[in-house]
């Protein structure tokens, strides 16, 4: 591990497991762990990750989810979130860090509260928020692929339904082009027919009245005279 927050704290004798003010006198001093070390070693002493027995309605509730995980406060109460209020507080935060470091070592003894419980205890919440980012990440890679899924499915038959209409709208295309020939082909004959009619007329009328090329209009008959 290497959380910066624990190099506020950790400072233990590897041999001993003492902070290093309370080695007896006389006895060696062993190479001292470095803080990743020995939250390492405590850390160990931990166990596995917490299994969470209860579900979590509200993931934007760390409490909910340290409850869940059965995490509960040592009997003396100092938990890691105890600490990091008196980190906060307005007597000491404004303070240099080894001085704020000092403080609270000098209130976790006053009260018998061994360091390594407090690490302990953050180490205990770190595992179980980690495991619940795990679930959660598993949980929407799950909904990711069913949704892709669902949507290629969505797609397809976009496609399908798209096809279908498209080769209707085709359909409609091609009928109509096909009944548009037919009655321009149509109109071709008829404008020779009138144009029969219309010469045969055109003998014996001055106006004639036959249409030829255009719409029928109404017809102006006069008689050419004789």
């Amino acid at each position: 591990m290497s959380k910066k927050w624990y190099n506020l704290f950790v400072s233990v004798d590897e041999s001993t497991g003492r902070p290093d003010g309370d080695r007896p006198e006389g006895e060696a001093a062993a190479p001292p762990l470095s803080a990743a070390q020995a939250v390492a070693e405590i850390a160990r002493s931990v166990g596995p990750p917490p299994a969470f027995t209860a579900p979590v309605n509200d993931p934007g509730s760390f409490a909910e989810i340290y409850q869940a995980a059965e995490i509960h406060p040592p009997p003396h109460g100092f938990t890691i979130e105890k600490v990091a209020e008196m980190l906060g507080s307005e007597h000491i935060r404004s303070l240099p860090r080894d001085v704020k470091r000092s403080s609270v070592l000098v209130a976790l003894d006053a009260v018998g509260v061994p360091i390594q419980d407090v690490i302990q205890d953050a180490v205990r919440r770190d595992q179980a928020l980690d495991t619940f980012e795990r679930v959660q990440e598993q949980s929407l890679n799950q909904l990711e692929v069913q949704l892709d899924k669902e949507t290629q499915q969505h797609q397809a038959e976009i496609d399908r339904v798209t096809a279908d209409y498209r080769s209707r709208i085709q359909a409609n295309k091609d009928k109509l082009a096909r009944e548009k020939e037919g009655f321009f082909a149509w109109r071709l004959k008829k404008q020779e027919e009138e144009q029969k009619i219309a010469d045969a007329v055109s003998y014996f009328v001055a106006d004639n009245p036959i249409t030829t090329g255009g719409h029928a209009a109404a017809p102006k008959s006069t008689l050419k005279p004789e």
